[in-house]
């Protein structure tokens, strides 16, 4: 069983704004050490201010995701610290809007780097800390787009496919093992963060998360209990069933509804022109935040990612016994 939040040190990438600010915070507040990694210095240390005023513990790490080298100095950085680590959360990731002919095969390759080799690099850098400590667990921060591709969208789609399969492929192998290392995968569906106003657009207008909209308050509340609750996938947001149906239902059907420009297009852009200014290949300087600025109903509660962080589905319980099977016969 992992251990209690406040007995945790836990390193978080990508803390620096939206789900990864909102989860570094919740954590500190129920007691976890954090490390705090990301790109933008100013919002990392204005993070550890917060979360140190409001009597947590927390250190800043400066980290690019997509240099292993940095990662890896990262996990290092945290066992110096705190003697450990217990849990790993994977979280950073960049966007780009766009029609696949315009978007150069240099912002494919930068998408790629960060979103999903920045998890590998994660990966390779907790888990042999995470076996120093006798066990703990990754966190793996995809998306609904690990479901179902979207269009205007395939290199941030395409990463979030690969962390799928990366972290099933893992999951399965620490069990193989009998490893005390669970692997969680979050699949939150559009959430008003910063990444919409951060990414490239190649649209003509300023991109935005299409409706219905969850805050990333319940995104970090998933990631959190996940911590001392593993589950191999937990969806954020009620939206994800329809990713989930389309794609195992009638893939064909999804494809048609979404060739529709008023639903896949229009629900993806703001009227006013994008402004130019992106995170792609350098942080920006700016505060970091946790909330983005759409300006729709912002969603607070989703029935389904309550079920699906508090109930064990039937395949989870063999995994489990055959994980346990394994530790015993090691």
């Amino acid at each position: 069983m992992p251990k209690p939040i406040a007995d945790q040190v836990v390193v978080i990438t990508g803390a620096s704004t939206g789900i990864g600010r909102a989860t570094a915070a919740a954590l500190a507040g129920q007691g976890a050490k954090v490390v705090a990694a990301a790109r933008n210095v100013g919002a990392l240390d204005s993070l550890v201010a917060d979360i140190r005023s409001a009597g947590g513990d927390a250190i800043a790490v400066p980290t690019d995701v997509s240099d292993a080298a940095q990662v890896r100095a990262l996990a290092d950085v945290a066992e110096n610290t705190y003697g450990r680590i217990d849990t790993w959360v994977n979280n950073a990731a960049v966007a780009i809007w766009g029609r696949i002919e315009d978007i150069t095969d240099e912002e494919f390759e930068r998408v790629i780097r960060v979103n999903y080799l920045g998890q590998v690099h994660g990966v390779h850098a907790a888990l042999p800390a995470l076996r120093r400590a006798g066990g703990g667990g990754i966190i793996g921060v995809a998306s609904v787009e690990s479901i179902r591709a979207v269009p205007l969208q395939a290199p941030y789609s395409a990463s979030k496919f690969a962390l799928l399969a990366f972290y099933d492929c893992l999951r399965i192998e620490l069990a193989q093992d009998g490893s005390p290392i669970s692997v969680s995968t979050v699949l939150p569906a559009a959430i008003d963060t910063p990444l919409y106003e951060h990414g490239r657009s190649k649209l003509g207008a300023l991109p935005k998360p299409p409706p219905p909209v969850y805050a990333p308050e319940l995104v970090a509340d998933a990631i959190v209990r996940a911590v001392e609750r593993p589950r191999r996938e937990i969806p954020v947001g009620d939206s994800a069933l329809g990713f989930y149906f389309g794609q195992r239902l009638s893939p064909a059907l999804t494809d048609g509804l979404m060739a529709i420009r008023l639903f896949a297009k229009k629900s993806q852009m703001y009227k006013r022109p994008d402004n130019g200014i992106d995170n792609l290949d350098k942080a920006l300087d700016e505060p970091g935040r946790v909330r983005g600025s759409y300006p729709g109903r912002v969603l607070r509660h989703s029935l389904l990612t309550q079920l699906a962080a508090r109930v064990a589905r039937p395949g989870e319980l063999l995994s489990s016994a055959v994980n346990r099977v394994h530790m015993l016969t090691r």
